[in-house]
């Protein structure tokens, strides 16, 4: 059967580190404050002068992904990236990486699935190699949040959040008659609540689409209704974990590790107390990143591969919940 493997993994961080002292020479906040609500200590943006796009960050995390896999970029055949902060409006940024990495007519895909892109871009990477449709699929979650936030008391609950940062994984097609690789993916959407976080504009449903009045508004900004999302996540994640497990026909002792997207760490304490798991099977790295959205998951099972705490053998699961509102799961086995 062909198997969906990940053959190398790589992550990048831009070098500048804000920590939550810093912001709070901005606005109205305090390290306290922060660490309390969300368990953030710092994050990473890229330089103030800007000039450094998702693509840049990708870029770097796919040069190492690469290099560990033993790939060239010619061998690439179908690159997906997902972020929610594009370089510009369009084209997406899939389109520029593969420019970036010298490539000529390789196919990319962007996707907009914001804090569950990894987990929806794993999946679709799935669905193309068990079709034989490609063997080698490049997928890079990358964001750079930090140009589009209201760094004001305005947006602090907002921008507190969020960090800057790329992952990327190649993933590759093997026959194999052992069950490894991608075991099972559940996906969901609930549009109904999608402006329980959003950015509204630029809109293309306003004409025009970006004003002065939605700037003074802030509306071009990102915003929360943070409780709301607190509420699903507590809710929705032990049920898609849950349901992945039934799917892959395992239990939960059989994870050795669990990836929640790194949203809040009080979401993730929460669901690994619904779960009944303990903290050496639940990997939070958010205190020193921040929520990097579409990159968190693949940063940290980059990290833990890295420290040794997953590998050959290794049965792991990606969840998470986000803008949309989207939520879903996977399920690895690493051969």
């Amino acid at each position: 059967m062909l198997r969906t493997i990940i053959a190398g993994t790589g992550r990048y961080l831009p070098p500048r580190r804000i920590s939550n002292h810093e912001l709070s020479q901005w606005m109205d906040t305090s390290d306290e404050w922060i660490r309390q609500r969300t368990g953030i200590e710092q994050r990473f943006w890229v330089p103030a002068e800007g000039g450094v796009g998702s693509s840049d960050l990708g870029l770097e995390a796919a040069r190492i992904a690469l290099a560990r896999a033993g790939w060239k970029a010619s061998e690439i055949e179908l690159i997906i990236f997902a972020t929610l902060s594009p370089d510009i409006f369009f084209p997406g940024s899939g389109c520029l990486l593969q420019h970036k990495l010298g490539l000529s007519g390789t196919p990319a895909l962007d996707i907009r699935q914001q804090c569950t892109g990894f987990i929806y871009g794993l999946a679709s990477a799935d669905a193309f190699i068990r079709s034989g449709f490609y063997r080698r699929v490049l997928l890079v979650g990358a964001e750079v949040h930090s140009t589009g936030l209201d760094i004001s008391t305005r947006g602090r609950d907002v921008t507190v959040i969020f960090g800057d940062g790329a992952a990327a994984v190649c993933l590759e097609g093997r026959e194999s008659a052992s069950a490894e690789g991608v075991l099972a993916s559940a996906l969901h959407a609930q549009g109904e609540l999608a402006e329980s976080l959003m950015t509204e504009a630029p809109a293309s449903r306003c004409s025009p689409r970006l004003t002065e009045e939605m700037m003074r508004e802030g509306r071009h900004f990102p915003r929360m209704d943070g409780r709301n999302i607190f509420k699903y996540a507590v809710k929705l994640l032990p049920q898609v974990a849950r349901e992945v497990l039934a799917m892959a026909g395992l239990r939960v002792e059989e994870i050795d590790m669990f990836f929640p997207h790194q949203a809040n760490l009080r979401i993730n304490q929460g669901f690994q107390q619904a779960m009944g798991l303990p903290d050496a099977k639940v990997y939070n790295n958010i205190q020193r990143y921040g929520n990097t959205t579409a990159a968190t998951i693949p940063l940290a099972m980059d990290e833990a591969l890295e420290k040794g705490l997953i590998g050959s053998g290794s049965t792991v699961m990606c969840l998470g919940l986000g803008s949309g509102v989207t939520w879903g799961a996977n399920i690895y086995r690493f051969p």
